[in-house]
């Protein structure tokens, strides 16, 4: 049987040795007799579940005391409108968020947060063709934000903001991480809110991480759900209603991989090695192209073209038949992908580079 390396974007692979768990204690977790799908999310089993997989996280990301991590339903865009109900209510009417638009998700979190308040884009790459991250210089931020948004990686275009950017006193920033979270090392204290889906570095679709400043929590607009009210969740741990408990289970044995793994660091290392090696194959032959300036380019996400525009159907035959999967890209851009995320092992890029090397000279 073929060796499958799957390069999905999301939902996305998984650690082969959190699936062989998985399915090892899937009919009876811990002789409990129960599978964890079956759990009152109320019980001791599901709670100690939970508690374990909050505490991995807060260790994993070094997260500090005061601020709370929430395990939500939904995703991304979900997120996109929970936070302005939350947020904004700081500020009182006529609060006006500030966005940095460097690709597609952060252009669809600019369309949502415009129902709810004010927006102004502080900057956008649109001009470049969402190549670069415009330099701080060209930032046009409000003094008094509710706060600043930006998505740290775009999943669609590949462009990753590695920095925290300098924002005026007493200005949150927001930050959308939902396809690089746990794939670098990043300082928690610098943000107010940081989301991800769970579904590219974390676990399967349907859970949303949120790590928020306590001095955050507790201003959400009276139009808010009380479901997604930041105060509930943080008071009920998460639990105000049933959350995904498979998801949060699934997403703690995650943790748990890292962790013995070497934790984020030991992770961000490999996913460097994993990143030079499929730049350095697209770069050195014209047959290919990758269109994000080098400094700006995703560890995770790598959209690249063919020149030979005709030549596409026969690449992703080529790959299906060697076990190269989900490379096409996105619907709203076209041309290839390949999602190189934690449980992407460094095999399946050099299988992929293979391949480049291999469809460019024939």
């Amino acid at each position: 049987m073929t060796t499958i390396y799957n390069f999905s974007a999301g939902p996305a692979v998984l650690p082969k040795e959190v699936l062989q768990q998985a399915a090892a204690e899937m009919l009876d977790w811990h002789g409990s007799g129960m599978s964890v799908m079956e759990m009152s999310h109320r019980g001791p089993e599901f709670i100690s579940i939970y508690r374990q997989a909050e505490s991995d996280l807060r260790e994993l990301l070094a997260v500090p005391d005061n601020y709370r991590i929430l395990f939500m339903q939904g995703g991304g865009l979900s997120q996109n409108a929970i936070i302005p109900m939350n947020l904004v209510g700081r500020k009182g009417p006529g609060a006006t968020i500030d966005f940095v638009h460097t690709g597609s998700w952060s252009g669809k979190s600019v369309k949502e947060a415009a129902r709810y308040a004010k927006v102004n884009v502080a900057v956008s790459a649109e001009a470049s063709r969402y190549t670069v991250v415009p330099p701080q210089s060209e930032w046009k931020l409000t003094p008094d934000a509710a706060y600043l948004h930006l998505c740290t990686n775009e999943t669609i275009d590949g462009v990753e903001i590695d920095f925290a950017p300098e924002v005026p006193a007493g200005v949150p920033i927001v930050a959308d991480m939902s396809s690089h979270i746990l794939s670098r090392q990043v300082d928690v204290s610098k943000y107010g809110l940081i989301f991800g889906g769970a579904q590219k570095n974390i676990g399967p679709a349907g859970v949303t991480v949120v790590i928020v400043r306590d001095d955050l929590v507790g201003h959400a607009l009276p139009a808010c759900p009380s479901a997604f009210d930041f105060k509930n969740v943080a008071d009920n741990e998460s639990m105000y209603n049933t959350p995904p408990t498979y998801g949060i289970y699934i997403a703690g044995l995650v943790f748990q991989w890292l962790k013995k793994n070497g934790g984020v660091a030991a992770m961000e290392q490999r996913n460097i090695e994993k990143a030079r090696l499929l730049y350095a194959a697209l770069d050195a032959d014209d047959f290919y192209q990758n269109r994000v300036a080098p400094q700006y380019r995703s560890r995770m996400n790598v959209p690249f073209y063919l020149r030979d525009e005709s030549q596409y159907e026969a690449f992703l035959a080529g790959a299906k038949a060697r076990g190269l999967l989900q490379l096409k890209g996105h619907k709203s851009v076209g041309g290839l992908r390949a999602s190189i995320y934690n449980a992407m092992p460094i095999e399946g890029v050099q299988a992929l580079v293979d391949y480049l090397n291999e469809f460019a000279k024939r």
